[in-house]
């Protein structure tokens, strides 16, 4: 059954990046045990520069030495501690890869890399986009990613994460995205994705902001050409909900997969991997950003250039289905 989400979009702005220090400081003020490193973009202001100030004494700042941050990371949840680090996600992906893969998962220690700024961000260009995390997270052993879909799904997966044993990649956007779920009591597993919308028609398989474009979009198929579309939101990317993937298979027939990632390596490659080996042969597309360095612009605009807004979404699902 489809949990409760909304089309009211308006006033019903969340941003991940000032959720999950929000909820750190929550959750150092109820005594939890963890520590906290981070790059030195987090402003004093901002809620997690608030839980800096009140608990300095187990909140590192490594400025902008990412790699030595992931590795630091590792050795203290070697020494036994829980470990939140948030790193820039362009440069936790590109810069620290070697430090992911051999210091974290390697060890398969308890440390929950927050990759900020996912997808296209705000005037960087290509050099700062965060497009081909996911292709790399999902080739590296012992690591779960987790890619909410607004902030209280963030806050969900922060707060879950301490009783999670072993590495895990919380990867958020750079904030300002609409709430997908008008009622945060719904049950939230890791591993287990979630029917943000019912649909008979064609199921739309996506994660993070692209659960909100996919809604929207379904909304368009139906009004527009009579589509019913199923929207999953899969949040866990590694391990995937393969069962979720056969019933939506099974019931709908087609699939598109929708994702702030580049089509190579990430949801939808992983999504395709699964459906092949289990004998898909139902309609099935991707929609993400091309094999390309990606145009200069403002992120929406750059998104609605490569037809990953709603409208771009339904148009490409009425094409496919015809």
């Amino acid at each position: 059954m489809a949990v409760q989400t909304t089309f009211d979009f308006d006033q019903m702005l969340s941003n991940a990046r000032e959720a999950y220090g929000e909820e750190l400081l929550r959750m150092a003020d109820d005594g939890l045990d963890f520590v906290f490193t981070y790059t030195d973009n987090v402003a004093p202001s901002s809620s997690a520069g608030k839980l800096i100030a009140k608990y300095p004494d187990r909140c590192f700042n490594f400025g902008i030495a990412e790699p030595n941050q992931v590795g630091a990371s590792a050795g203290l949840a070697l020494s036994g501690k829980i470990v939140f680090a948030q790193v820039f996600g362009p440069f936790l992906s590109l810069r620290a890869a070697d430090q992911i893969h051999t210091d974290i998962a390697y060890n398969d220690v308890n440390v929950r890399l927050i990759g900020t700024h996912a997808g296209l961000t705000a005037g960087g260009g290509p050099t700062h986009n965060c497009i081909a995390d996911l292709a790399l997270y999902r080739a590296i052993p012992n690591l779960t990613i987790e890619v909410p879909a607004d902030a209280g799904q963030c806050v969900k997966a922060i707060r879950k994460s301490m009783e999670f044993e072993g590495p895990m990649i919380i990867r958020i956007d750079r904030g300002g995205s609409p709430s997908v779920y008008a009622d945060t009591n719904y049950e939230y597993e890791f591993g287990k994705a979630i029917e943000a919308l019912p649909g008979t028609d064609l199921s739309i398989i996506s994660a993070g902001s692209s659960v909100y474009w996919s809604m929207m979009g379904a909304k368009i198929l139906k009004e527009k050409y009579g589509i019913s579309a199923r929207v999953i939101d899969m949040h866990t990317i590694k391990p995937m909900d393969t069962a979720m993937l056969l019933k939506c298979a099974r019931e709908t027939g087609n699939v598109v997969t929708v994702e702030e990632h580049s089509i190579n390596g990430g949801l939808g490659g992983a999504v395709a991997e699964f459906l092949m080996e289990a004998g898909f042969s139902g309609k099935f597309k991707r929609i993400g950003l091309p094999d390309k360095f990606a145009v200069l612009g403002d992120p929406d605009e750059v998104y609605r250039y490569y037809g990953m807004d709603p409208e771009g979404i339904a148009k490409q699902v009425a094409e496919l289905l015809k």
